[in-house]
């Protein structure tokens, strides 16, 4: 979790670096992480962090799970926060008393500071877990004298409803004025042909004795040369288009460098399985997709009649309930090599992930920019020139 200002920037933590060594030897050699021993807000544990506000004033706070596998509740106590904002979309601003982010996902809301002049909690814990984890940063009024007592506000736990029916309120707000996916209106992704259907089950078996994760069927193994690179100059043998499916086949998984071929200008649905009990959560890289559906068992072609074609929200992370679905649409504008993965670090280091190649036969700078000229070419493109 971490709550980010927008004059913050990222540095490189030497220590996190040495810590994900740590962590990929541990599943390199067969085994599975621990539970994390605790919740930390902007790096910091319980009461660690502290936000000074001015009494009257409306403040932003953007709120990114940027944790490794567990969604997380969010909240303020004795505030409601105002939705206003997910992955870069507007939002019907909606108020809320706590709000649920899965990993990998980002949200902006409006509290206003005012109520008494004290210190007030800002209380996260996670959701859907056995072990429920907490902690909490400080809400300061400048003019507080008094500091945070008592328990921190309780939030919900393992409530799938709760979050689900959350997760479908949210709506991309039309009227709102700056960027957006449907510039006054004149993009109605509701009346576009869906000119393909992805259907994506994530699945688990051993390999070699070695716990592995997979996408239809295929786990994911990385290639000696980055795939965008061999790619973009055509070298043979890095990765075979279409090494993983459009559909699961129930068959026993395999590794691969899996790449889907995708058209550019294409507008496909996406639709994710989870036929586990845990939350699941995915990223695409180089795209935001409207979530168009989610519910609770398996997806079929009649789903489509629940689907929100007016205004679902656009974002670039969804999550997926427990042995439930998640539909997108997403219009392929983007010439390139896309990964596609797991949000859970371990199970995407494991195979859970693979790239769409968005692909047209004609290059054009109006589609894709050359390869930069100070690109670092590696793998089987070392001796190529940009």
């Amino acid at each position: 979790m971490a709550i980010k200002k927008n004059h913050l920037c990222y540095e490189i933590n030497y220590d996190v670096v040495i810590k994900l060594k740590v962590l990929k030897a541990i599943l390199d050699y067969g085994k599975r992480l621990k539970f994390p021993d605790g919740i930390l807000i902007n790096g910091r544990g319980p009461n660690g962090a502290s936000f000074t506000v001015e009494p009257g004033k409306t403040y932003r706070f953007r709120i990114s799970n940027v944790g490794l596998q567990n969604s997380l509740n969010f909240r303020i106590e004795g505030h409601n926060m105002k939705l206003v904002e997910v992955e870069g979309t507007h939002t019907i601003q909606t108020t809320l008393s706590s709000l649920d982010i899965h990993v990998g996902q980002s949200y902006s809301v409006l509290v206003t500071a005012d109520q008494d002049a004290k210190d007030y909690y800002i209380a996260v814990s996670t959701r859907f877990t056995s072990q429920i984890l907490n902690s909490t940063a400080v809400l300061h009024y400048s003019n507080s004298r008094k500091p945070v007592s008592g328990p921190p506000p309780g939030g919900p736990t393992t409530e799938i409803d709760w979050s689900l029916k959350q997760a479908r309120s949210i709506r991309t707000n039309l009227t709102a004025s700056g960027p957006r996916p449907n510039p006054q209106g004149s993009f109605h992704y509701g009346q576009i042909k869906v000119s393909r259907t992805i259907k994506l089950a994530n699945s688990a078996g051993l390999i070699n004795h070695k716990q592995r994760y997979a996408v239809n069927g295929v786990s994911f193994i990385p290639a000696d040369t980055p795939l965008k690179l061999a790619d973009y100059y055509k070298i043979g043998g890095v990765f075979r288009v279409g090494s993983i499916p459009d559909n699961p086949r129930g068959r026993r998984i395999h590794t691969d460098t899996s790449v889907m071929s995708v058209d550019h200008k294409a507008f496909v649905e996406i639709v994710f399985e989870n036929h586990e009990n845990i939350v699941q959560s995915w990223h695409l890289s180089g795209y935001n997709f409207f979530v168009v559906g989610m519910d609770g068992g398996r997806w079929t072609p009649k789903s489509r009649k629940q689907y929100n074609l007016v205004d679902a929200v656009s974002r670039c992370t969804t999550q997926v309930y427990p042995k439930s679905w998640t539909a997108v649409y997403v219009s392929l504008d983007n010439v390139g090599m896309w990964n596609l993965r797991s949000q859970f670090w371990a199970r995407q280091y494991l195979g859970q992930q693979f790239y769409l190649r968005v692909y047209t036969p004609v290059q054009s700078v109006r589609d894709e920019y050359p390869i930069p000229t100070n690109a670092l070419l590696c793998g089987r493109a070392k001796n190529r020139h940009t």
